[in-house]
């Protein structure tokens, strides 16, 4: 019996060498330019780029597979970043997308909520707290405002709300090209 466990430990030992030996000789680094448009993406995950997130809408980007307007969450801001980044020219948002608008989260009436738990299925980033036929609630500091928790909702106790200015999330606005052109023509 003795015996058996010594082998067994060494097995052990032998094989978690070789794992880690083959985890630092085969990793594979993961591309800058991908983590540079992944950082100036919304990290909304709300797919209305047609992309799963935002990971693999970054990955279509630098592949050359998706242009850098698809994304309404980031709006122009987003757009004029990316292509600063790739050094192109900033295109207008595709309405093939949507369209760009305020921030919202999303609040679940209580006293509507059912506990079906369909709303935490859906939510992408974790936001919804609850468990099965007990009452729900969004983590208003977590959710991106995807909507994606709206329509599995069967009693329609989930509601859009604006997320009001902060300075939290408060941001310079883009100058405006055009005033500053006839301001300096002037």
């Amino acid at each position: 019996m003795l015996t058996a466990l010594i082998a067994l430990g060494v097995l052990a030992v032998i094989i978690g060498l070789v794992l880690g030996y083959a985890a630092i000789r085969f990793r594979v680094a993961s591309d800058p330019v991908v983590e540079r448009i992944d950082a100036l993406l919304p990290q909304t995950q709300c797919g209305q780029c047609t992309y799963a997130g935002c990971r693999p809408y970054a990955e279509a980007i630098a592949a050359g597979e998706a242009d850098i307007n698809q994304c309404p969450p980031g709006g122009e801001v987003t757009i004029h970043a990316l292509a600063d980044l790739l050094g192109v020219d900033p295109k207008p948002l595709n309405p093939e997308h949507g369209e760009h608008s305020e921030k919202t989260v999303v609040l679940i009436d209580e006293q509507v909520c059912i506990g079906c738990t369909l709303c935490i299925q859906a939510c992408p980033v974790d936001a919804i707290l609850g468990a099965a036929k007990q009452m729900h609630t969004v983590i208003a500091n977590e959710c991106t405002g995807c909507d994606l928790c709206i329509p599995p909702c069967p009693v329609e106790c989930i509601h859009v709300v604006p997320l009001g200015t902060t300075t939290g999330n408060w941001s310079w606005p883009l100058p405006d090209t055009e005033s500053d052109e006839v301001q300096q023509s002037a």
